[in-house]
């Protein structure tokens, strides 16, 4: 089968694509990055049924603490009620269906700002000015409808599935991988959104290979990166998944030497972990750094981009000084896979311009492609 057939869809041509053993496979079809069809089909069966991150739990902090998030053209808030646990709400008024809360804060109650339709902390109807005269109104009935919410070692993850896995059952063998690492303990340090004109997969993609460190990071972490010394082991089917090893006199990079706790390779291995569909981290063991991604649009991708530090460091002062130039670092190299990726995604919208073979360093690149391929239906 021709992959590159434009009597297919775009599905079809990304099923043929990944069809091959991985020592054949070419890049995805230009089609599942460019087509409004391709998009629409992973909101629907993607977006809408898996886990999505929206960030740290350590982020909200206090009850009535709040965020707000869309998932496939759903808004959604996020908060700590009152007892202190993690919730997911509808973010559209019971009334006339306005939205209710914008960006973050911390509210004592959610207040809707069209007509002041009044909710508490678990949803349901505190008070509804003008409504006495309805004599069907029943505020007891009325409340935003809840949507599953969980702490996954200090991640919120959120899904309109009611049917989805847990994400401790799912995602076990990334506990089994990192567990040592206890990522619930990491504090979060800064927490940014941004808005790149490239396709959500392809700053995936990005992530998921160093192939391109050398060259595409040359003037910041290129020169610290050998190609030979690479290896990209076989992913599970919920995520892909590598590693580096950095020098003992990284800052911050490394154990902190008053660790006791990890011993050999542990204390100097980097992960860099693809949680599917779109949370990707970057974990060491003296801070952490993330990117949760959302399609807004085929060329373009909302990125929630944040990043802490490891226990041990929090209290340490030269640690914060350190951090501020680590954090320095990862804005230098966000802008450089910003401009990357931006271009491929130009390159995507060519004419002449087609997907060419992959390199072994980019195996998670393929089995991406192959995930992709078992959620799309047709």
């Amino acid at each position: 089968m021709n992959v590159h057939n434009a009597e297919l869809s775009p599905a079809e041509q990304l099923r043929a694509n990944v069809s091959v053993p991985f020592s054949s496979a070419t890049a995805m079809p230009k089609s599942v990055y460019t087509s409004e069809e391709f998009l629409a089909q992973e909101l629907e069966h993607i977006f809408a049924k898996e886990w999505l991150c929206a960030g740290r739990a350590d982020a909200l902090k206090e009850p009535g603490d709040y965020l707000t998030m869309d998932i496939a053209g759903e808004p959604v808030i996020v908060l700590r009620d009152r007892d202190g646990q993690l919730r997911a709400l509808s973010n559209v008024c019971r009334h006339r269906m306005s939205t209710l809360l914008e960006g973050r804060g911390r509210a004592r109650a959610i207040v809707c700002p069209y007509h002041a339709w009044t909710y508490n902390l678990d949803g349901s109807l505190r008070g509804a000015p003008g409504m006495t005269l309805n004599e069907g109104f029943c505020k007891d009935q009325i409340s935003l409808p809840s949507i599953r919410c969980v702490d996954w070692n200090g991640w919120i993850m959120v899904t309109l599935n009611p049917d989805a896995p847990e994400p401790h059952e799912h995602l076990k063998e990334l506990d089994n991988l990192v567990g040592y690492l206890d990522m619930a303990s990491y504090t979060e340090t800064f927490r940014e959104e941004l808005n790149w004109n490239t396709n959500w997969k392809v700053l995936g993609e990005n992530f998921m290979e160093s192939y391109h460190l050398p060259v595409c990071h040359s003037d910041t972490i290129g020169g610290f990166v050998s190609l030979e010394k690479m290896t990209c082991p076989e992913g599970f089917p919920a995520f892909n998944y590598h590693y580096i090893f950095k020098t003992d006199d990284a800052p911050l990079t490394n154990a902190h030497p008053a660790n006791t706790t990890l011993t050999g390779d542990q204390r100097t291995k980097t992960w860099l972990i693809s949680v599917y569909p779109a949370l990707f981290i970057t974990l060491t063991p003296g801070y952490f750094w993330y990117l949760s991604l959302h399609p807004d649009g085929p060329g373009k991708v909302k990125v929630l981009y944040g990043g802490g530090l490891h226990p041990d460091y929090v209290n340490d002062p030269q640690a914060q000084e350190n951090f501020v130039k680590v954090k320095a670092l990862l804005d230098s190299v966000n802008d450089e896979d910003k401009g990357c990726t931006e271009k491929v995604y130009q390159g995507l919208l060519s004419k002449l311009g087609g997907p060419g073979a992959l390199s072994h360093l980019e195996r998670p690149n393929f089995e991406f492609a192959q995930y992709i391929a078992s959620k799309i239906p047709g």
